[in-house]
């Protein structure tokens, strides 16, 4: 970090100066930012007065580089954007080139899809719970949360042979069957979370560091939650119940019954309440796609050479970060003539401000954690 005066410093049209105003350079090299993030703060001691983020050191171009692939070449880039959570990327990619081709995908490949998500939706939320309880001091949950992380990319492992940038979907369906012991390892998994969630729960929920940490921190009204579009688990802990599995339903997800976890405090503490029971309701999902697994084909009709008609169309997810969206747009070639991708981290990163105004410099640290971004997808 380095920290220079301000003479005098400027925030929203005010002058201040005071000689203790300053800016100060959180990142792009700092590990509560979790990636190249760079956030100028402008304070007052230790006050946050405003803060202005500096993006774009990973980017990478991907949405230009989809103009000089086929649809199905590029499907792997989508993979590297939100590398924890790369299953659900494909997913929302897929299923806007199938809304191109009018394709039907069968139930079974629906089926799969549905438990690989919430898989990595799990996956995703132990990455986000064992960094952030790093982050503000708590070192036990990292190796907790990684150590079940770890069955669940054995699982991914043992389906595509990929345990980060997993690969597990085509256009029109799976790139794979299912394993022999499948369904064995994600109900055996469904076990092992329900009994760890009540150990992360013993660990941190009742823990008085832990909640002085994030009660009334980073606080995101609904009405403000609405204004900069968040969505995900900073909306639902805002006491808005919006989630496009319920919403506009995809991949049969209206045959499952659960439940969508809402919170009325809106600020850290209660993000980290829904995430935890986003978890359960997941593996509640994984154990009735399991028994509900049908027998039949994994891919629908879909040309080797795809080149869908001259169209657009756009399809969003509930990604575990947000709402995932795809624009594709096709001119009739072999290549897309344009995609938009929607990334729920770049939106939910625009909140960033409102939230840290009047908190401490420490609390900053809270906050960028529990807006759970990947500079990856926030860059592109």
């Amino acid at each position: 970090m380095a920290a220079t005066t301000l003479e005098p410093a400027s925030v929203d049209g005010d002058t201040f100066l005071d000689s203790n105003e300053l800016v100060l350079n959180m990142g792009p090299q700092h590990p509560s930012t979790h990636g190249v993030l760079r956030v100028i703060l402008k304070l007052d001691g230790e006050t946050v007065l405003g803060t202005d983020c500096v993006i774009g050191y990973l980017h990478r171009g991907v949405e230009k580089i989809a103009e000089d692939r086929t649809y199905q070449q590029f499907a792997p880039y989508v993979d590297r954007m939100d590398y924890v959570a790369a299953v659900s990327n494909g997913l929302g990619y897929c299923m806007a080139v199938e809304k191109l081709l009018d394709v039907e995908i069968p139930e079974r490949a629906q089926c799969v899809r549905v438990i690989l998500t919430e898989l990595n939706r799990v996956a995703s939320h132990l990455l986000w719970l064992g960094t952030h309880a790093l982050d503000i001091g708590a070192i036990t949950p990292v190796f907790l949360c990684f150590r079940e992380r770890e069955e669940v990319l054995k699982i991914f492992e043992k389906y595509c042979g990929a345990r980060l940038t997993t690969h597990a979907f085509r256009i029109g369906g799976l790139q794979y069957e299912t394993y022999d012991t499948f369904e064995k390892d994600c109900v055996a998994f469904c076990d092992l979370m329900e009994e760890k969630v009540k150990e992360y729960h013993d660990l941190l929920t009742g823990n008085r560091i832990w909640v002085k940490r994030t009660t009334g921190v980073g606080i995101l009204t609904a009405e403000d939650c609405k204004a900069y579009g968040v969505t995900g688990p900073l909306l639902r802990a805002a006491g808005v119940a919006w989630d496009l599995r319920k919403a506009q339903p995809y991949c049969g997800y209206e045959k499952y019954d659960f439940e969508i976890p809402t919170r009325e405090g809106a600020d850290t503490f209660d993000r980290y309440i829904v995430r935890m029971r986003e978890m359960e309701q997941s593996c509640r999902i994984i154990r009735q796609a399991v028994d509900a697994l049908p027998s039949g084909p994994i891919k629908g009709k879909v040309a080797k050479v795809i080149k869908p008609p001259p169209g657009e169309a756009y399809v969003s997810i509930e990604a575990p970060k947000g709402e995932l969206g795809y624009y594709v747009v096709s001119d009739g070639s072999l290549k897309p003539y344009r995609v938009r991708v929607r990334p729920p981290s770049f939106v939910n990163l625009a909140a960033l401000d409102k939230m840290c105004r009047g908190s401490l410099v420490a609390d900053v640290v809270a906050i960028i954690g529990t807006i759970d971004i990947v500079l990856g997808e926030v860059d592109r």
